[in-house]
């Protein structure tokens, strides 16, 4: 008797974003737990990837290569990350070491930028994540504002909310930071209902002359 063999299932399981910074092997595993590994030898040991390595990964990683991993993320996490391009693998990074802070990085996901490059703008040897979970708990997105170094004010959150792309240029956070203490520079900003890195960069050019 002949059977009709049944067509296989197809079994989708979670996959690992790997790619290769200065000649180490990176990886990062599905959500939830986003647990970054560089490879040595033949195992797989955690570790904090550096914003270089980073940004290796936003070269290497094109949207279609994202697809698969998203697929197992919530939807709102999903819907979040979708909104990066270059910088993806830094919101991811920030978004699973930090989710309670999911909604707020929503309403104004160029913050996200400044979380990812906390480290370098405060001048410590390791990420935070732990203290910035606390930060938040405690005094709300105001007191992450004057964590980081920036005014702790709506005008604040009004024009980083404004920025058409929430992927920040590294190079532009330290110098924004700097000029939102400036009166001149954020009426400036605040008359840019939509700011595009261009014109943040004239703004900090103009400002900074």
């Amino acid at each position: 008797m002949n059977l009709a063999r049944r067509p296989k299932k197809k079994c989708f399981v979670p996959l690992a974003l790997t790619w290769t910074h200065c000649g180490i092997q990176y990886r990062v595993s599905a959500w939830p737990e986003v647990r970054f590994e560089s490879l040595y030898g033949e195992d797989w040991i955690a570790t904090s990837p550096t914003e270089e390595a980073l940004s290796s990964a936003a070269q290497r990683f094109l949207p279609q290569d994202w697809n698969p991993y998203l697929e197992f993320t919530p939807t709102e996490v999903r819907g979040f990350l979708e909104r990066f391009s270059f910088g993806r693998m830094d919101a991811l990074q920030v978004v699973a070491r930090c989710p309670s802070l999911l909604s707020t990085l929503v309403d104004t996901p160029a913050l996200t930028s400044f979380l990812a490059s906390h480290a370098s703008l405060r001048g410590t040897a390791e990420a935070c994540w732990a203290e910035i979970e606390a930060v938040y708990e405690r005094s709300s997105v105001f007191g992450l504002l004057e964590w980081l170094g920036l005014p702790a004010s709506r005008q604040t959150l009004t024009i980083l909310g404004n920025m058409v792309e929430p992927d920040l240029p590294k190079r532009f956070l330290e110098p924004l930071r700097s000029l939102l203490w400036e009166p001149t520079a954020i009426f400036a900003l605040q008359r840019m209902p939509a700011i595009t890195d261009r014109m943040l960069a004239q703004t900090v050019n103009a400002l900074a002359a």
